[in-house]
């Protein structure tokens, strides 16, 4: 029998993030703290791709809180941008831009583009302990593209913007349960339980 964690801080404060991990680890039994919660400050990150900014900021509130920690990095590739927004997704119009700001940002330099092909990414990272020398690393994509104007009010971030060919709908138009199936972080993290499986079994 698997034997998580009864607790793991998530390196995140953003709200959309911690209802996500919240529903999907609340399903067997973790519980999932914030780490402003729990006093851990924000970490500059550093890194220049998605897995070093994720490690950076899963060894931090680890070492401050003494527990397992789990931290994403996530953003959205724009190809026709040479990637951008990408690891700079939250701050992309600025380092205390709003969600609606960032979106504002990327629909003005996609004006004019027939190419509007695009992924979210999320990259995961779990650590049992600061100084864990092998990390539980995982990964997701999800395909889609940027629309003309935004759509829908669920979600967060870039979703207003994202389309999901496959269900004819921006990420914004998705149910929360839709979302968490097909998502990069859904994907993400049915690969990380997967892996946790085995850590801890």
């Amino acid at each position: 029998m698997t034997t998580f964690p009864k607790k793991i801080v998530l390196a995140s404060g953003n709200k959309g993030k911690i209802r996500e991990f919240e529903t999907l680890f609340g399903e067997l039994g973790v519980e999932i703290i914030p780490q402003g919660t729990l006093g851990v400050s924000d970490v500059p990150e550093t890194g220049t791709t998605f897995v070093e900014n994720a490690i950076i900021k899963a060894r931090h509130a680890a070492k401050v809180t003494g527990l397992p920690a789990i931290a994403d990095d996530s953003g959205i590739v724009v190809q026709a941008l040479d990637g951008a927004p990408g690891i700079y997704s939250a701050r992309f119009a600025g380092i205390d831009a709003s969600d609606q700001d960032n979106i504002d940002l990327l629909l003005d330099r996609l004006d004019g583009q027939t190419n509007r092909n695009a992924y979210f990414f999320c990259m995961l990272v779990m650590m049992r302990h600061a100084d864990d020398p092998v990390p539980v690393i995982s990964q997701g994509a999800w395909h889609g593209s940027i629309t003309q104007s935004q759509q829908g009010s669920a979600g967060f971030g870039y979703d207003p913007v994202f389309y999901v060919n496959e269900h004819q709908c921006t990420a914004a138009q998705l149910d929360k349960a839709q979302k968490n199936k097909i998502s990069h972080r859904g994907q993400a993290l049915t690969a990380l339980m997967q892996q946790m499986r085995q850590v801890f079994a």
